[in-house]
């Protein structure tokens, strides 16, 4: 297997004003990882951590400020991505802002073909829609209707047929689900897994709901305050975590078994999420870390390659 995807201590910093004077939000702030081709790897941690903002970033609709961002191999950091775009797409959050309620189904999913492709026969565009259409699970009957005629499943499998039309090879999929009811949640998940087997499509798959993105991934990446605290495989990760940060997120998934809960030891966080304005010195993570030691505050911990691709950033994993 070869990368599709390279990250590369890729930084992506805002410049904000606060009471008249020019700060800096460090969103992401130097995150290395690599997507193989036909991968699946989560994207997981709390809200504002800039999970959102990498994939935005590898899509390029945030300039990244610093690092570098290869995909098959070339460098997309800077210069056109024209040429890109009809191989790497997106699917957002919510299914029901993202479609243009003015355009049928038939328009919405096409147009990604009108834009790369624009001498493509309107024979074969019709054809590539339906088909893809049909990859989703809908039909020819859906084409001529308006997105406001479907449910939030139906327009998400409308979003995701629209972003695969091009035969994408990569997909960033930013919490695809989060937005529907359960039982539909298993649907648009059950049917991205299918769409990889068929497909050999590799994703970065966003999200908040753990048990999800251990389902889906091979690998997962854990983010906390614009850094990188922990990769491992999703088995891996979820048996044998190391990281401080890490075991407290696992440690939350509810368990369907009450005893199994009762017996399981919780982790629960102080405090908050600090500002991404005012990060704490050296290791983010410390000032709500049980096992902070004075080293923590001076040193920014460096991510130390265990073997195997178990990646962590911690001084004292080996202590706890």
């Amino acid at each position: 297997m070869s990368h599709i995807v390279e990250l590369d201590q890729l930084r992506v910093h805002f410049k904000i004003n606060q009471g008249g004077a020019g700060r800096i939000v460090k969103a992401v702030d130097g995150v290395t990882f690599t997507v193989e081709e036909g991968e699946t790897v989560g994207l997981v941690g709390e809200s504002g951590c800039g999970k959102t903002t990498v994939g935005r970033a590898i899509m390029r609709f945030n300039k990244p400020t610093g690092g570098k961002i290869l995909f098959e191999g070339q460098d997309i950091t800077t210069g056109d991505m024209a040429p890109f775009r009809s191989k790497m797409q997106m699917v957002f959050q919510d299914p029901y802002s993202s479609l243009d309620p003015r355009m049928n189904v038939n328009d919405i999913v096409g147009e990604p073909l009108d834009i790369q492709f624009p001498k493509m026969p309107k024979k074969e565009r019709d054809g590539r829609v339906l088909a893809q259409m049909k990859l989703v699970g809908m039909n020819a009957e859906h084409l001529t209707r308006f997105p406001h005629e479907f449910s939030g499943g139906q327009r998400q499998r409308i979003s995701i047929a629209r972003a695969m039309v091009t035969q994408v090879r990569f997909l960033i999929c930013d919490e695809p689900a989060s937005a529907l009811d359960v039982s539909i949640q298993a649907q648009i998940i059950n049917m991205l897994m299918d769409l990889q087997e068929q497909t050999g499509l590799a994703y970065l798959f966003i999200a908040h709901d753990l048990a999800v993105v251990r389902h889906i991934s091979q690998r997962i990446v854990v983010m906390y305050l614009g850094r990188v605290m922990e990769i491992n495989s999703a088995a891996e990760l979820y048996d044998h975590p190391l990281h401080p940060y890490t075991k407290a997120l696992l440690s939350a998934i509810p368990i369907p078994d009450p005893r199994l809960s009762r017996s399981r030891e919780r982790v629960v966080l102080q405090g908050d999420v600090p500002s991404p304005i005012d990060p704490p010195s050296g290791c983010v993570f410390r000032t709500r870390c049980l096992f902070a030691s004075p080293e923590c505050a001076e040193i920014i911990p460096e991510p130390e390659d265990l073997g195997g691709g178990h990646i962590i950033a911690c001084h004292r994993y080996r202590e706890i």
